[in-house]
């Protein structure tokens, strides 16, 4: 799976938000939200090209850059890695960790406890 830093994650958000979009609006939205250059988007875009992780259609004098990969499939690989990195790939320990610091809400932890049980019930059904 490809890596994308911290920056670079910034516009591939605004391409997952919306997609294909011309370098100009790209630009347009990342300005409102930071202080970077157009010529700094720019790069991070021919970047992300390089990587295979975004991918352009000219139209006109335009280019139209579109995301290679989903949201949710950079989300599973980007978490698969963070849980391999600092808890030994087990996820019980993150999950710890969260509790310890008082980071989970009523909600998280309802969540939490309906995907287990679903994961217990699909678990029971093999």
């Amino acid at each position: 799976m490809i890596e994308i830093s911290n920056a670079e994650l910034e516009v591939m958000k605004v391409l997952w938000q919306e997609a294909p979009l011309p370098a100009i609006a790209i630009v347009e939205r990342l300005q409102n939200t930071s202080d970077w250059q157009a010529k700094t988007i720019k790069t991070m875009l021919n970047r992300l090209v390089q990587k295979g992780a975004l991918d352009y259609q000219q139209q006109g004098r335009a280019y139209l850059y579109h995301p290679t990969i989903t949201e949710q499939d950079y989300q599973r690989h980007a978490g698969k890695n963070f849980v391999k990195r600092l808890f030994s790939g087990k996820v019980a320990p993150l999950v710890a960790s969260f509790a310890a610091t008082d980071n989970l809400s009523d909600d998280d932890i309802r969540e939490l406890k309906a995907l287990l049980d679903k994961l217990e019930q699909e678990g029971s059904n093999d």
